[in-house]
Protein backbone atom coordinates (compact mmCIF):
# COMPACT_ATOMS: atom_id res chain seq x y z
CA UNK A 1 0.00 0.00 0.00
CA UNK A 2 0.97 3.65 -0.30
CA UNK A 3 3.07 5.31 -2.97
CA UNK A 4 6.48 3.99 -2.01
CA UNK A 5 7.42 7.00 0.12
CA UNK A 6 8.28 6.19 3.72
CA UNK A 7 6.24 8.25 6.14
CA UNK A 8 8.87 7.85 8.85
CA UNK A 9 12.02 8.96 6.98
CA UNK A 10 13.34 12.11 5.35
CA UNK A 11 12.78 12.39 1.61
CA UNK A 12 15.68 13.30 -0.71
CA UNK A 13 15.07 14.77 -4.17
CA UNK A 14 17.93 15.23 -6.67
CA UNK A 15 18.02 18.31 -8.91
CA UNK A 16 19.92 19.52 -11.96
CA UNK A 17 20.34 23.31 -11.91
CA UNK A 18 22.25 24.81 -14.84
CA UNK A 19 24.24 21.58 -15.15
CA UNK A 20 25.06 21.48 -11.43
CA UNK A 21 23.79 18.60 -9.31
CA UNK A 22 22.03 19.55 -6.09
CA UNK A 23 19.58 17.93 -3.75
CA UNK A 24 16.96 18.93 -1.20
CA UNK A 25 15.84 16.99 1.86
CA UNK A 26 12.47 17.38 3.57
CA UNK A 27 10.23 15.43 5.92
CA UNK A 28 6.70 14.12 5.43
CA UNK A 29 5.44 17.01 7.59
CA UNK A 30 6.48 19.61 5.00
CA UNK A 31 3.79 21.26 2.91
CA UNK A 32 3.98 22.00 -0.80
CA UNK A 33 4.95 25.61 -0.08
CA UNK A 34 7.84 24.48 2.13
CA UNK A 35 9.17 22.31 -0.70
CA UNK A 36 8.68 25.17 -3.18
CA UNK A 37 10.81 27.44 -0.95
CA UNK A 38 13.55 24.79 -0.78
CA UNK A 39 13.57 24.62 -4.58
CA UNK A 40 13.84 28.40 -5.00
CA UNK A 41 16.66 28.48 -2.42
CA UNK A 42 18.50 25.73 -4.30
CA UNK A 43 18.04 27.63 -7.56
CA UNK A 44 19.18 30.89 -5.96
CA UNK A 45 16.05 32.83 -6.93
CA UNK A 46 13.33 34.74 -5.08
CA UNK A 47 10.94 32.59 -3.02
CA UNK A 48 8.10 34.33 -4.92
CA UNK A 49 9.31 32.88 -8.21
CA UNK A 50 7.20 30.27 -9.93
CA UNK A 51 8.99 26.92 -10.08
CA UNK A 52 8.27 23.96 -12.36
CA UNK A 53 9.93 20.54 -12.09
CA UNK A 54 10.41 18.17 -15.03
CA UNK A 55 11.80 14.64 -15.07
CA UNK A 56 14.38 13.35 -17.53
CA UNK A 57 11.61 12.70 -20.06
CA UNK A 58 10.33 16.26 -19.82
CA UNK A 59 7.18 15.32 -17.90
CA UNK A 60 5.93 17.72 -15.20
CA UNK A 61 6.43 16.56 -11.60
CA UNK A 62 4.07 17.65 -8.81
CA UNK A 63 5.69 19.64 -6.01
CA UNK A 64 4.35 17.85 -2.95
CA UNK A 65 5.50 15.59 -0.08
CA UNK A 66 4.43 12.58 -2.15
CA UNK A 67 6.47 13.47 -5.24
CA UNK A 68 8.37 10.51 -6.76
CA UNK A 69 11.82 10.01 -5.22
CA UNK A 70 14.66 10.04 -7.78
CA UNK A 71 18.47 9.69 -7.88
CA UNK A 72 21.41 11.58 -9.39
CA UNK A 73 20.96 9.92 -12.78
CA UNK A 74 17.25 10.89 -12.90
CA UNK A 75 17.62 14.37 -11.39
CA UNK A 76 14.75 16.76 -12.01
CA UNK A 77 15.38 19.93 -13.98
CA UNK A 78 13.99 23.24 -12.68
CA UNK A 79 12.23 25.89 -14.75
CA UNK A 80 11.96 29.26 -13.00
CA UNK A 81 9.67 32.16 -13.84
CA UNK A 82 10.58 35.41 -12.10
CA UNK A 83 7.83 37.15 -10.09
CA UNK A 84 6.14 40.25 -11.42
CA UNK A 85 7.73 43.13 -9.53
CA UNK A 86 5.88 45.89 -11.38
CA UNK A 87 4.44 48.79 -9.45
CA UNK A 88 0.73 48.61 -8.61
CA UNK A 89 -1.35 50.50 -11.14
CA UNK A 90 -4.12 51.42 -8.74
CA UNK A 91 -2.97 54.72 -7.18
CA UNK A 92 -5.96 54.99 -4.88
CA UNK A 93 -5.41 51.54 -3.42
CA UNK A 94 -1.68 52.20 -3.05
CA UNK A 95 -2.36 55.55 -1.39
CA UNK A 96 -4.66 54.02 1.19
CA UNK A 97 -2.14 51.28 1.94
CA UNK A 98 0.72 53.76 2.30
CA UNK A 99 -1.34 55.98 4.58
CA UNK A 100 -2.33 53.09 6.82
CA UNK A 101 1.23 51.72 6.92
CA UNK A 102 2.59 55.15 7.96
CA UNK A 103 -0.01 55.52 10.68
CA UNK A 104 0.59 52.03 12.01
CA UNK A 105 4.28 52.73 12.60
CA UNK A 106 3.69 56.02 14.44
CA UNK A 107 3.49 56.45 18.21
CA UNK A 108 2.11 52.97 18.90
CA UNK A 109 -1.44 54.12 18.11
CA UNK A 110 -2.47 50.76 16.66
CA UNK A 111 -5.16 50.09 19.21
CA UNK A 112 -6.85 53.41 18.42
CA UNK A 113 -6.65 52.76 14.67
CA UNK A 114 -7.61 49.10 14.81
CA UNK A 115 -11.26 49.50 13.76
CA UNK A 116 -10.37 51.82 10.85
CA UNK A 117 -7.53 49.62 9.56
CA UNK A 118 -9.55 46.41 9.65
CA UNK A 119 -12.44 48.15 7.90
CA UNK A 120 -10.15 49.47 5.15
CA UNK A 121 -8.49 46.12 4.65
CA UNK A 122 -11.84 44.40 4.31
CA UNK A 123 -13.04 47.02 1.84
CA UNK A 124 -9.90 46.67 -0.27
CA UNK A 125 -10.08 42.89 -0.28
CA UNK A 126 -13.75 42.93 -1.28
CA UNK A 127 -12.85 45.29 -4.11
CA UNK A 128 -10.05 42.98 -5.22
CA UNK A 129 -12.48 40.06 -5.22
CA UNK A 130 -15.20 42.01 -7.03
CA UNK A 131 -12.96 43.50 -9.74
CA UNK A 132 -10.91 40.35 -10.31
CA UNK A 133 -7.65 41.99 -9.23
CA UNK A 134 -4.85 39.48 -8.58
CA UNK A 135 -2.75 40.40 -5.56
CA UNK A 136 0.01 38.07 -6.73
CA UNK A 137 0.56 40.56 -9.59
CA UNK A 138 0.68 43.53 -7.22
CA UNK A 139 3.67 42.44 -5.20
CA UNK A 140 4.30 45.70 -3.41
CA UNK A 141 0.68 46.06 -2.28
CA UNK A 142 0.59 42.48 -1.08
CA UNK A 143 3.70 43.03 1.05
CA UNK A 144 2.20 46.18 2.55
CA UNK A 145 -1.03 44.34 3.35
CA UNK A 146 0.91 41.63 5.14
CA UNK A 147 3.00 44.25 6.95
CA UNK A 148 -0.12 45.99 8.26
CA UNK A 149 -1.60 42.72 9.46
CA UNK A 150 1.64 41.81 11.24
CA UNK A 151 1.64 45.17 12.99
CA UNK A 152 -1.96 44.70 14.05
CA UNK A 153 -1.33 41.21 15.39
CA UNK A 154 1.84 42.33 17.20
CA UNK A 155 -0.26 44.92 19.05
CA UNK A 156 -2.76 42.35 20.28
CA UNK A 157 -2.12 41.06 23.78
CA UNK A 158 -3.69 37.69 22.98
CA UNK A 159 -1.70 36.45 19.98
CA UNK A 160 -3.31 33.48 18.29
CA UNK A 161 -0.98 30.57 18.96
CA UNK A 162 -0.91 27.07 17.58
CA UNK A 163 0.40 24.07 19.46
CA UNK A 164 1.50 21.14 17.29
CA UNK A 165 1.54 18.68 20.15
CA UNK A 166 -0.59 15.78 18.96
CA UNK A 167 2.19 13.70 17.48
CA UNK A 168 3.25 10.32 18.76
CA UNK A 169 6.02 12.07 20.67
CA UNK A 170 4.83 15.32 22.26
CA UNK A 171 6.09 18.48 20.56
CA UNK A 172 5.16 21.59 22.50
CA UNK A 173 6.63 24.07 20.01
CA UNK A 174 4.06 26.82 19.46
CA UNK A 175 3.55 29.06 16.46
CA UNK A 176 0.88 31.48 15.35
CA UNK A 177 -1.52 30.04 12.83
CA UNK A 178 -0.80 31.54 9.43
CA UNK A 179 -1.26 30.26 5.91
CA UNK A 180 2.09 29.40 4.36
CA UNK A 181 1.25 30.94 1.00
CA UNK A 182 -0.70 33.92 -0.19
CA UNK A 183 -4.32 33.11 -1.05
CA UNK A 184 -4.39 34.40 -4.64
CA UNK A 185 -1.40 32.15 -5.50
CA UNK A 186 -3.81 29.32 -6.24
CA UNK A 187 -5.94 29.83 -9.35
CA UNK A 188 -9.68 30.39 -9.39
CA UNK A 189 -11.33 27.57 -11.29
CA UNK A 190 -14.49 27.84 -13.34
CA UNK A 191 -16.67 24.88 -12.45
CA UNK A 192 -18.79 23.30 -15.16
CA UNK A 193 -22.48 22.70 -14.57
CA UNK A 194 -21.76 18.97 -14.59
CA UNK A 195 -19.20 19.35 -11.79
CA UNK A 196 -21.55 21.59 -9.79
CA UNK A 197 -24.29 18.96 -9.88
CA UNK A 198 -21.88 16.03 -9.43
CA UNK A 199 -20.53 17.68 -6.26
CA UNK A 200 -23.94 17.14 -4.62
CA UNK A 201 -23.88 13.37 -5.18
CA UNK A 202 -22.62 10.65 -2.79
CA UNK A 203 -20.99 9.01 -5.85
CA UNK A 204 -18.59 11.98 -6.24
CA UNK A 205 -15.07 10.72 -6.98
CA UNK A 206 -12.80 12.61 -4.60
CA UNK A 207 -9.59 11.14 -6.07
CA UNK A 208 -9.67 13.22 -9.27
CA UNK A 209 -8.99 16.59 -7.61
CA UNK A 210 -5.72 18.15 -6.53
CA UNK A 211 -5.34 20.37 -3.46
CA UNK A 212 -6.08 23.74 -5.04
CA UNK A 213 -9.14 22.34 -6.79
CA UNK A 214 -10.46 20.93 -3.52
CA UNK A 215 -10.06 24.37 -1.95
CA UNK A 216 -12.11 25.92 -4.74
CA UNK A 217 -14.79 23.25 -4.46
CA UNK A 218 -15.10 23.90 -0.71
CA UNK A 219 -15.29 27.62 -1.39
CA UNK A 220 -18.06 26.93 -3.93
CA UNK A 221 -20.05 25.02 -1.28
CA UNK A 222 -20.10 28.04 1.04
CA UNK A 223 -21.18 30.36 -1.77
CA UNK A 224 -23.75 27.99 -3.31
CA UNK A 225 -25.49 27.34 0.03
CA UNK A 226 -25.74 31.08 0.68
CA UNK A 227 -23.48 30.94 3.74
CA UNK A 228 -21.28 33.83 2.63
CA UNK A 229 -24.33 36.11 2.66
CA UNK A 230 -25.83 34.52 5.79
CA UNK A 231 -22.73 35.20 7.88
CA UNK A 232 -21.71 38.34 5.97
CA UNK A 233 -18.33 36.73 5.27
CA UNK A 234 -15.54 38.59 3.54
CA UNK A 235 -14.87 36.32 0.51
CA UNK A 236 -11.12 36.75 0.94
CA UNK A 237 -11.38 35.72 4.59
CA UNK A 238 -13.17 32.55 3.48
CA UNK A 239 -10.32 31.82 1.05
CA UNK A 240 -7.72 32.35 3.77
CA UNK A 241 -9.70 30.25 6.27
CA UNK A 242 -9.90 27.27 3.91
CA UNK A 243 -6.24 27.59 2.97
CA UNK A 244 -5.22 27.69 6.63
CA UNK A 245 -7.41 24.67 7.38
CA UNK A 246 -5.77 22.77 4.52
CA UNK A 247 -2.29 23.53 5.78
CA UNK A 248 -3.16 22.40 9.30
CA UNK A 249 -4.04 18.90 8.17
CA UNK A 250 -0.99 16.64 8.28
CA UNK A 251 0.21 14.37 5.49
CA UNK A 252 -1.09 11.17 7.08
CA UNK A 253 -2.02 8.19 4.91
CA UNK A 254 -5.71 8.56 5.88
CA UNK A 255 -6.44 11.49 8.20
CA UNK A 256 -5.34 14.19 5.79
CA UNK A 257 -6.88 17.10 3.87
CA UNK A 258 -8.40 14.82 1.24
CA UNK A 259 -10.29 13.03 4.03
CA UNK A 260 -11.45 16.46 5.26
CA UNK A 261 -12.70 17.24 1.75
CA UNK A 262 -14.33 13.81 1.47
CA UNK A 263 -16.31 14.29 4.70
CA UNK A 264 -17.24 17.89 3.81
CA UNK A 265 -18.41 16.87 0.33
CA UNK A 266 -20.60 14.12 1.82
CA UNK A 267 -22.09 16.63 4.28
CA UNK A 268 -22.76 19.01 1.38
CA UNK A 269 -24.37 16.13 -0.52
CA UNK A 270 -26.48 15.18 2.52
CA UNK A 271 -27.72 18.77 2.81
CA UNK A 272 -29.04 18.65 -0.75
CA UNK A 273 -30.08 15.00 -0.79
CA UNK A 274 -32.05 15.12 2.46
CA UNK A 275 -33.40 18.63 1.92
CA UNK A 276 -31.89 19.84 5.19
CA UNK A 277 -32.72 23.41 4.15
CA UNK A 278 -36.33 22.58 5.07
CA UNK A 279 -35.54 21.72 8.69
CA UNK A 280 -32.43 23.83 9.33
CA UNK A 281 -31.70 27.53 8.98
CA UNK A 282 -28.77 28.62 6.83
CA UNK A 283 -27.07 29.52 10.10
CA UNK A 284 -27.21 25.88 11.24
CA UNK A 285 -26.17 24.56 7.81
CA UNK A 286 -23.04 26.69 8.07
CA UNK A 287 -22.26 25.07 11.41
CA UNK A 288 -22.69 21.58 9.93
CA UNK A 289 -20.41 22.27 6.96
CA UNK A 290 -17.74 24.07 9.02
CA UNK A 291 -17.69 21.26 11.59
CA UNK A 292 -17.10 18.77 8.77
CA UNK A 293 -14.27 20.93 7.36
CA UNK A 294 -12.56 21.19 10.77
CA UNK A 295 -13.38 17.79 12.26
CA UNK A 296 -9.88 16.22 12.04
CA UNK A 297 -7.59 19.28 12.12
CA UNK A 298 -3.96 18.42 12.95
CA UNK A 299 -4.71 14.71 13.35
CA UNK A 300 -1.36 13.04 14.13
CA UNK A 301 -2.19 9.68 12.53
CA UNK A 302 -2.24 7.89 15.90
CA UNK A 303 -5.63 7.34 17.53
CA UNK A 304 -6.97 8.09 21.01
CA UNK A 305 -5.99 4.66 22.33
CA UNK A 306 -2.37 5.36 21.46
CA UNK A 307 -2.53 8.87 22.97
CA UNK A 308 -3.85 7.46 26.24
CA UNK A 309 -1.55 4.43 26.45
CA UNK A 310 1.51 6.46 25.50
CA UNK A 311 0.51 9.23 27.94
CA UNK A 312 1.05 11.91 25.33
CA UNK A 313 0.73 15.61 26.04
CA UNK A 314 -2.74 15.56 24.48
CA UNK A 315 -3.96 12.73 26.68
CA UNK A 316 -2.65 14.52 29.76
CA UNK A 317 -4.15 17.84 28.71
CA UNK A 318 -7.62 16.40 28.11
CA UNK A 319 -7.57 13.82 30.94
CA UNK A 320 -7.87 10.87 28.52
CA UNK A 321 -11.31 12.12 27.38
CA UNK A 322 -11.48 12.29 23.55
CA UNK A 323 -8.00 13.85 23.36
CA UNK A 324 -7.88 14.01 19.56
CA UNK A 325 -11.40 15.40 19.10
CA UNK A 326 -10.77 18.01 21.79
CA UNK A 327 -7.57 18.94 19.98
CA UNK A 328 -9.37 19.24 16.63
CA UNK A 329 -11.83 21.66 18.27
CA UNK A 330 -9.04 23.67 19.87
CA UNK A 331 -7.15 24.05 16.60
CA UNK A 332 -10.36 25.04 14.77
CA UNK A 333 -11.05 27.86 17.20
CA UNK A 334 -7.43 28.96 17.27
CA UNK A 335 -7.73 29.40 13.52
CA UNK A 336 -11.02 31.29 13.93
CA UNK A 337 -9.41 33.34 16.70
CA UNK A 338 -7.10 34.87 14.10
CA UNK A 339 -8.84 37.86 12.40
CA UNK A 340 -7.32 36.87 9.04
CA UNK A 341 -9.24 33.58 9.06
CA UNK A 342 -12.36 34.35 11.12
CA UNK A 343 -15.27 33.63 8.76
CA UNK A 344 -17.63 34.36 11.66
CA UNK A 345 -16.21 37.82 12.40
CA UNK A 346 -19.48 39.60 11.60
CA UNK A 347 -21.86 37.62 13.82
CA UNK A 348 -22.97 38.76 17.27
CA UNK A 349 -21.29 37.52 20.42
CA UNK A 350 -24.34 35.42 21.24
CA UNK A 351 -24.35 33.88 17.76
CA UNK A 352 -20.65 33.07 18.02
CA UNK A 353 -21.23 31.32 21.36
CA UNK A 354 -23.88 29.19 19.63
CA UNK A 355 -21.53 28.45 16.71
CA UNK A 356 -18.74 27.45 19.07
CA UNK A 357 -20.98 25.27 21.25
CA UNK A 358 -22.46 23.38 18.30
CA UNK A 359 -19.21 22.89 16.37
CA UNK A 360 -17.58 21.48 19.51
CA UNK A 361 -20.58 19.18 20.05
CA UNK A 362 -20.37 17.89 16.46
CA UNK A 363 -16.61 17.32 16.38
CA UNK A 364 -16.64 15.55 19.76
CA UNK A 365 -19.39 13.27 18.39
CA UNK A 366 -16.91 11.86 15.84
CA UNK A 367 -15.05 10.00 18.61
CA UNK A 368 -15.92 6.36 17.86
CA UNK A 369 -15.74 5.62 21.60
CA UNK A 370 -19.06 7.48 21.84
CA UNK A 371 -20.65 5.72 18.88
CA UNK A 372 -22.98 3.38 20.81
CA UNK A 373 -24.02 6.11 23.25
CA UNK A 374 -25.01 8.55 20.49
CA UNK A 375 -26.67 5.96 18.25
CA UNK A 376 -28.77 4.45 21.07
CA UNK A 377 -30.01 7.88 22.16
CA UNK A 378 -30.81 8.81 18.56
CA UNK A 379 -32.71 5.54 18.00
CA UNK A 380 -34.70 6.05 21.19
CA UNK A 381 -35.79 9.48 19.91
CA UNK A 382 -36.88 7.94 16.60
CA UNK A 383 -38.82 5.17 18.35
CA UNK A 384 -40.58 7.71 20.58
CA UNK A 385 -41.44 9.89 17.58
CA UNK A 386 -38.74 12.20 16.22
CA UNK A 387 -39.61 15.86 16.78
CA UNK A 388 -38.00 18.34 14.35
CA UNK A 389 -38.91 21.20 16.70
CA UNK A 390 -37.10 19.69 19.68
CA UNK A 391 -33.54 21.16 19.94
CA UNK A 392 -32.21 17.99 21.60
CA UNK A 393 -33.62 15.80 18.84
CA UNK A 394 -32.04 18.06 16.21
CA UNK A 395 -28.69 17.95 18.04
CA UNK A 396 -28.66 14.15 17.92
CA UNK A 397 -29.72 14.18 14.28
CA UNK A 398 -26.81 16.50 13.48
CA UNK A 399 -24.40 14.31 15.43
CA UNK A 400 -25.65 11.26 13.51
CA UNK A 401 -25.20 13.15 10.22
CA UNK A 402 -21.59 14.15 10.86
CA UNK A 403 -20.85 10.60 12.04
CA UNK A 404 -22.32 9.25 8.78
CA UNK A 405 -20.19 11.65 6.74
CA UNK A 406 -17.02 10.86 8.71
CA UNK A 407 -17.24 7.11 7.99
CA UNK A 408 -19.09 7.25 4.67
CA UNK A 409 -16.41 5.90 2.32
CA UNK A 410 -18.16 2.57 1.74
CA UNK A 411 -21.26 4.44 0.53
CA UNK A 412 -19.24 5.49 -2.51
CA UNK A 413 -18.55 3.31 -5.57
CA UNK A 414 -16.01 0.52 -4.93
CA UNK A 415 -13.34 2.15 -7.12
CA UNK A 416 -13.58 5.25 -4.91
CA UNK A 417 -13.94 3.55 -1.53
CA UNK A 418 -11.39 0.75 -1.77
CA UNK A 419 -8.27 3.00 -1.94
CA UNK A 420 -9.42 4.55 1.34
CA UNK A 421 -9.21 1.11 2.98
CA UNK A 422 -5.59 0.85 1.84
CA UNK A 423 -4.87 4.31 3.29
CA UNK A 424 -6.54 3.47 6.60
CA UNK A 425 -4.72 0.16 6.96
CA UNK A 426 -1.41 1.86 6.26
CA UNK A 427 -2.12 4.31 9.08
CA UNK A 428 -3.21 1.45 11.36
CA UNK A 429 -0.05 -0.55 10.58
CA UNK A 430 2.14 2.49 11.30
CA UNK A 431 0.50 2.77 14.70
CA UNK A 432 0.71 -0.92 15.65
CA UNK A 433 4.35 -1.00 14.52
CA UNK A 434 5.09 1.89 16.84
CA UNK A 435 3.10 0.37 19.68
CA UNK A 436 5.07 -2.87 19.37
CA UNK A 437 8.32 -0.91 19.34
CA UNK A 438 7.32 1.05 22.47
CA UNK A 439 5.94 -1.99 24.29
CA UNK A 440 2.38 -0.67 24.31
CA UNK A 441 -0.82 -2.69 23.81
CA UNK A 442 -1.91 -2.90 20.18
CA UNK A 443 -5.24 -3.81 18.61
CA UNK A 444 -5.46 -6.99 16.50
CA UNK A 445 -7.36 -5.08 13.80
CA UNK A 446 -4.28 -2.89 13.35
CA UNK A 447 -1.73 -5.71 13.20
CA UNK A 448 -0.26 -6.04 9.71
CA UNK A 449 0.40 -9.75 10.38
CA UNK A 450 -3.27 -10.51 11.04
CA UNK A 451 -5.46 -8.04 9.15
CA UNK A 452 -6.77 -8.41 5.61
CA UNK A 453 -8.91 -5.96 3.72
CA UNK A 454 -12.13 -8.02 3.98
CA UNK A 455 -11.56 -8.85 7.67
CA UNK A 456 -11.12 -5.12 8.35
CA UNK A 457 -14.30 -4.09 6.55
CA UNK A 458 -16.91 -6.82 7.04
CA UNK A 459 -17.51 -6.28 10.74
CA UNK A 460 -17.30 -2.51 10.43
CA UNK A 461 -19.90 -2.37 7.66
CA UNK A 462 -22.21 -4.93 9.29
CA UNK A 463 -22.16 -3.69 12.89
CA UNK A 464 -21.32 0.02 12.61
CA UNK A 465 -22.17 1.49 9.22
CA UNK A 466 -25.42 -0.26 8.35
CA UNK A 467 -27.11 0.29 11.77
CA UNK A 468 -26.10 3.97 11.73
CA UNK A 469 -27.31 4.64 8.19
CA UNK A 470 -30.49 2.61 8.76
CA UNK A 471 -31.35 4.90 11.67
CA UNK A 472 -30.83 8.09 9.67
CA UNK A 473 -32.75 6.54 6.74
CA UNK A 474 -35.77 6.20 9.02
CA UNK A 475 -35.95 10.00 8.93
CA UNK A 476 -34.72 10.51 5.36
CA UNK A 477 -36.10 7.69 3.24
CA UNK A 478 -34.05 8.79 0.21
CA UNK A 479 -30.94 7.33 1.88
CA UNK A 480 -32.23 3.76 1.53
CA UNK A 481 -31.57 3.65 -2.20
CA UNK A 482 -28.47 5.82 -2.53
CA UNK A 483 -26.59 4.83 0.64
CA UNK A 484 -27.91 1.65 2.26
CA UNK A 485 -28.01 -0.29 -1.02
CA UNK A 486 -24.33 0.54 -1.81
CA UNK A 487 -23.37 -0.37 1.77
CA UNK A 488 -24.99 -3.79 1.49
CA UNK A 489 -23.37 -4.33 -1.91
CA UNK A 490 -19.98 -3.43 -0.42
CA UNK A 491 -20.57 -5.90 2.42
CA UNK A 492 -21.32 -8.66 -0.10
CA UNK A 493 -18.20 -7.85 -2.12
CA UNK A 494 -15.96 -8.09 0.94
CA UNK A 495 -17.64 -11.32 2.04
CA UNK A 496 -17.02 -12.74 -1.45
CA UNK A 497 -13.43 -11.53 -1.22
CA UNK A 498 -13.03 -13.26 2.15
CA UNK A 499 -14.47 -16.52 0.79
CA UNK A 500 -12.06 -16.37 -2.15
CA UNK A 501 -9.10 -15.78 0.16
CA UNK A 502 -10.12 -18.69 2.42
CA UNK A 503 -10.59 -21.00 -0.57
CA UNK A 504 -7.17 -20.04 -1.89
CA UNK A 505 -5.58 -20.66 1.52
CA UNK A 506 -7.32 -24.03 1.83
CA UNK A 507 -6.21 -25.04 -1.65
CA UNK A 508 -2.60 -24.09 -0.88
CA UNK A 509 -2.69 -26.07 2.37
CA UNK A 510 -3.83 -29.20 0.53
CA UNK A 511 -0.88 -29.18 -1.84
Amino acid sequence: MGNGVSYNKAITIHLSINGTKQKIVFSRHCGSRDIHDLLTAAAGVSRWSKVTLRDINGALVSISPTMPVNNEDTAYSIDVQAPNNGEANDEVLHGVLSHVADQVTKAFRINEMKEEVVSRLNAMEKRMEREGMKAIEIDKCRKELNYIREELFAAKSHHAKFCKCAGPIADSTEKRIVAKRDVPSYPKYTLSNETIEYLKKPTFDIWHWESNEMLCLLEHMYHELGLVEEYNMNPMTLKRFLLCVQENYRNNPFHNFRHCFCVSQMMYGMIHLCGLQKIHSLFDLGILLTAAVCHDLDHPGFNNTYQINARTELAIRYNDVSPLENHHCAVAFKILGNPEFNIFANVTSEQFRTIRQKIIMLILATDMARHSEILEKFKSQINAGFNFKDPEHLNYLNMALIKCCDISNEVRPMEVSEPWVDCLLEEYFNQSDREKMEGLPYAPFMDRDKVTKPSAQIGFIKFVLIPLFESVAQIFDVLNECMLVPLKEALQKYEDMKDAEEAKTKKSAMK
